[in-house]
This record gives structure tokens, C-alpha cells and sequence, in this order.
């Protein structure tokens, strides 16, 4: 039987926090992969989403958002972002329309960036469906051509869908033939473990003040399989501040039980099985600038 060729491209995903990368990401593929609030700096780590169709596959890489780093852990994240840049066969730089109609000083550097390697590079101009005055997007796409040869400019809603499929086509179109790196049925090349402590993490921020979700993390200590199939999860969510331990529990513990409520449903939707969740939570003062804290935590 004859080998059908097949094609592949691995994608970069960069931009500042909060500007919609890690919707992009999950538009594109079809299924949460990423986590997503309304918070900047969710994204801490690359995360791998794949999608397969018919002969060819897209590896996205989603990135944490660009920013002056305050910890040792935001210097982990800036690293991964530049690592990340021009380390793929293409760069989808995701920026939004602002009251001003000019760039940021931190896309204008990752432009730089393309312009040194001179890189394949796409730009997306994203949340197109809350700008009301849509002469705003063509002045930013006449702004930002003259800066950089992009490949396309396109802009686009992740949260709506309104103008994904005109992206995704494009990066189709401009795979180059090769193997497919991963299983045609891979999702993420994240473990599933990794997954859930991630999910779990999100419905923190979303329930949380300003102050308390940066100093969060999420280490997952048991996750095993009954053999009716139930999956057994205990996670501990680790606080910076003594303060902030009592917060997330909540009176009576009802924050923490319906922040495991919500995280154990978008678990089982993932996994595809129902989820016994157990949730604890421990202090580690100043976890973010301690080096053996962040590697342990798998986001060095």
C-alpha cells in the first residue's frame, strides 16, 4: 500500500498577557488545551496543543504573555517566550486593538526579533468583536505592515470563531512536507496529570482577587485510576501568604469547594471519565523567587 505524503508545521503562539493567545490556541485546535481568565501572566509555561486533519498536522505552541519580570518564576516565563520566538517553521504574533493606534514597545521588540532572523511570521489582530469603530483595525493593519513583512495580517475573534478558520487555513497551507511528529489522535503532548493541576489552577483565578492567584500553584499528588474506571485525584494548592490560605478556603469552605466543583467538571470533560477530587492546601512563603520551589512545581 502506498505511504500517503503527509505535512507538518510547528507554530509559535507569542504576545503580551491578557491579549488572547491562549483562546487562540483553543480556537485553533478545537478543545481547551490552555487555561484562560481575564487575569494577565495565566500562562506560566509552553504548552503544546496538535491538531491532525486529513494528512496534516499542527504543533501550536502557546506562551506565556511578554512582561517586565518582578520574580525569579516571571524570569522562568520571559526565557520560555524568547526561546520560543523564531524556534518554530512559524510565529503568530497575537496583538489587540488599543486606544492608541500604535504597538507596544514589547511587540515591537519581538518584531525585531522576526526582522533579525527574517522569520515567517504572521500577525493576528485579535478581540476584533468588542472594537466599535472598525477604522481602528485598518489603521493598525497600516501601521503594522510598514513595520515588518508579515505573511498575513488577519484580524480575528478567538472568543467567537470570527476569522479562525481563515488563519487556520493559511497555516495549512503553509505546512511543509514531512512526518507527523505525534500520533494522529494526540491532543497535547502535555501529560494528563499536568492537564488537571492546570485546570485546576484556572478556576483559582477566576474565583480570587488580584492579589492572591500569582503567588498559586498546583502540585498533583495522587492521580490513579480505579478499575470502574473512576480517576482519583489529590492535589495540593500551594499559597504564599498564610492569609491567603484561609481566603481560598473560603467561610465554611465553600470558595475551595466550589472552585474543586468547577475544576473536577472540566477534568472529567477532558478526560473522558468521572473524577474523585481531594484538594489541600499549604503555605510556601515566597515560592516565586525560590529556585527549587519553581522546578518542582515544573516551570523552570
Amino acid at each position: 500500500m502506498e505511504e500517503k505524503n503527509t505535512k507538518s508545521a510547528f507554530i509559535s503562539i507569542v504576545g503580551r498577557p491578557n491579549v488572547g493567545k491562549s483562546s487562540l490556541l483553543n480556537a485553533l485546535c478545537g478543545y481547551k488545551i490552555a487555561i484562560v481568565t481575564s487575569k494577565p501572566q495565566t500562562t506560566r509555561t509552553k504548552i503544546n496543543g496538535i491538531l491532525t486533519e486529513d494528512d496534516t498536522q499542527l504543533v501550536f505552541t502557546d506562551t506565556p504573555g511578554i512582561h517586565k519580570p518582578k520574580t525569579k518564576l516571571g524570569e522562568h516565563m520571559v526565557k520560555a517566550v524568547r526561546e520560543s520566538v523564531t524556534n518554530g517553521d512559524m510565529t503568530v504574533l497575537v496583538i489587540e486593538c488599543k486606544k492608541q493606534n500604535n504597538l507596544h514597545r514589547d511587540e515591537l521588540a519581538i518584531i525585531d526579533s522576526f526582522k533579525a532572523a527574517n522569520f515567517n511570521a504572521i500577525l493576528v489582530i485579535n478581540k476584533v468583536d468588542i472594537v466599535k469603530d472598525k477604522t481602528k483595525i485598518i489603521k493598525l493593519i497600516e501601521i503594522a505592515s510598514k513595520l515588518y513583512d508579515f505573511k498575513e495580517i488577519i484580524p480575528l475573534s478567538a472568543k467567537t470563531g470570527d476569522g479562525v478558520d481563515i488563519l487556520l487555513d493559511i497555516l495549512k497551507n503553509n505546512a511543509v512536507e514531512s512526518p507527523h511528529y505525534f500520533p494522529d489522535d494526540t491532543l497535547t503532548d502535555q501529560p494528563e496529570r499536568v492537564i488537571a493541576s492546570e485546570l485546576i489552577r484556572e478556576k483559582i483565578m477566576r474565583a480570587m482577587s488580584e492579589e492572591i492567584p500569582h503567588g498559586i500553584a498546583v502540585e498533583i499528588e495522587k492521580f490513579s485510576q480505579r478499575k470502574n474506571g473512576i480517576l482519583d485525584i489529590s492535589c495540593v494548592i500551594y499559597c504564599e501568604k498564610q492569609n491567603h490560605k484561609g481566603m481560598v478556603i473560603g467561610k465554611n469552605g465553600e470558595i475551595l469547594k466550589n472552585i474543586a466543583t468547577s475544576a473536577r467538571a472540566d477534568i472529567e470533560n477532558f478526560m473522558q471519565c468521572k473524577v474523585n477530587l481531594q484538594c489541600w492546601i499549604k503555605v510556601k512563603e515566597d515560592w516565586r523567587n525560590r529556585e527549587g520551589y519553581i522546578k518542582n512545581f515544573g516551570l523552570n
